[in-house]
């Protein structure tokens, strides 16, 4: 018996880490050239270190909105895939193409007309006006030049979902790499301007990154088109973009939630982000720091956290019911065992890293500071990263929504709020408390994992 266990759990965690694992090394590849753009950027200043990190900041709020989107109707695309729903996948793979297209338009007109007045929001802390109006430029001149890539980000993120959601995950690593490979090689050239061409600092970079990511569109229609016995799912996904009324209803009242949910916990971060700007203009580029170093030690949680979304997913899908809960544990301990292996990482190396940036001694202290609180609460982090997509792996995106985005403004960003505007608390002290409030999270996971209201199949 104890034999016939121990070779099941192996089985279990083979599954589990052959679909986390490719996303671990895209993610890790994709953060480590982050950071060589980070530090590429850097070498410029410290202005156009804080100009990309702010304009950044609102493209991220994009990708949150986009995979939002793409996720709630994913937990579709993972339960059809257990059930062996091949026209379902499709479907889901239509819905996909067509909201992202349109989601991404919205945001190019958004971010177009409003960009200025957004980037300014982050100017308002102590500091030189003049370093002020650089960042302002440089913001503005990187951002118009990414929304270029933001329609193809939206379609990427729904042939890339979709491969995923069916446990697919080696192809979308492979994409990838290949677009990191053109955007370090677009960055190294156009940044500092080798080969005859000119230096473009920041607008460089976002040049690079505007050609890799059609660069890994293209390798994504490609492949999946040309291997359509693999995903058979493609064939006739193009012949007409209809999805069944019913299942236009199904898919939107489980997308729009989960959209909704990353676009106020995007809108949450970025707001708090600039509450510690409104505390001092070289928290922008300190936080830029920790949240480099924390993408890359931070991809192995992460991808885990995906990674048990999708299998989660599969169990539910193929009616396994009674065995959820007891994997979904297994699945949440081994996220917060990778989440507490690199925190010991990143507070071990955070004297050191900071000094990889061309920037003063107070931004590399601050720094410094805000990679180890980072680090101290990365177990944590993974834990309620773990919990996330477990509850939304059985669709109930209204406990979800409660869990993620109702937290970030209910607790966490008014805390961020009155301690940045109605107090003189210095920023490191201000950043620890607001990060420290995870813990609230973790308790609210535990209770909500453990009641079981997630334990449903949404596909019979």
């Amino acid at each position: 018996m104890t034999t016939d266990l121990t070779k099941e759990n192996k089985g279990f965690y083979s599954r589990l880490l052959l679909i986390a694992i490719p996303m671990m090394v895209q993610n890790g590849i994709s953060n480590f050239v982050n950071l060589l753009d980070n530090l590429m950027i850097g070498r410029v200043g410290t202005n156009a270190l804080s100009g990309v990190a702010i304009a950044n900041q609102l493209i991220f709020i994009f990708y949150l909105v986009i995979f939002g989107a793409t996720a709630g109707v994913g937990i579709f695309t993972a339960q059809y895939h257990g059930k062996g729903d091949t026209d379902g996948i499709r479907y889901s793979f239509r819905f996909k193409i067509v909201a992202n297209t349109l989601l991404s338009a919205l945001c190019v007109l958004i971010f177009a007309l409003f960009s200025p007045y957004l980037i300014r929001l982050f100017l308002q802390g102590e500091g030189d006006p003049a370093d002020a109006e650089e960042i302002l430029k440089i913001g503005i001149d990187y951002i118009r030049i990414i929304l270029i890539s933001l329609i193809p980000i939206g379609l990427t993120q729904a042939y890339s979902g979709t491969l995923k959601d069916q446990g697919q995950t080696k192809v979308p690593m492979f994409a990838s790499l290949f677009a990191i490979f053109v955007n370090l090689i677009g960055n190294t050239l156009l940044i500092y301007g080798y080969l005859g061409l000119p230096a473009l600092g920041a607008t460089g970079a976002a040049i690079a990154t505007v050609i890799s990511r059609f660069v890994e569109l293209a390798i994504l229609i490609v492949y999946t088109g040309l291997h359509a016995d693999t995903f058979p799912f493609i064939r006739g996904a193009f012949a007409r973009l209809t999805v069944p009324r019913e299942m236009v209803r199904k898919f939107t009242f489980k997308a729009l939630p989960l959209m909704a949910n990353e676009s106020l916990w995007a809108l949450g971060t970025t707001t708090m982000n600039q509450c510690y700007s409104y505390r001092s203009l070289d928290a922008v580029a300190s936080l830029n720091i920790e949240s480099t170093i924390w993408n890359l030690m931070g991809v192995a949680f992460i991808a885990m956290g995906e990674a048990v979304g999708i299998v989660m997913g599969h169990i539910l899908g193929s009616g396994q019911l009674d065995r959820a809960k007891k994997d979904a544990y297994k699945m949440r301990l081994f996220t917060v065992l990778c989440g507490l292996i690199f925190g010991v990482l990143m507070v071990v190396i955070s004297p050191v890293f900071p000094y990889l940036y061309n920037t003063s001694g107070a931004i590399r202290t601050t720094a410094t500071y805000f990679i180890i609180i980072a680090g101290i609460m990365m177990p944590f982090c993974s834990y309620t990263h773990a919990s996330y997509f477990i509850l939304r792996a059985g669709g109930n995106t209204f406990v979800t929504v409660l869990f993620d985005s109702c937290y970030t403004w209910v607790i966490a960003v008014p805390v961020a709020f009155i301690l940045s505007r109605y107090t003189s608390i210095y920023v490191v002290w201000l950043v620890a408390i607001v990060r420290s409030l995870e813990i609230v999270k973790c308790l609210i996971g535990f209770i909500l994992v453990r009641s079981g209201i997630w334990i449903r199949n949404i596909v019979k």
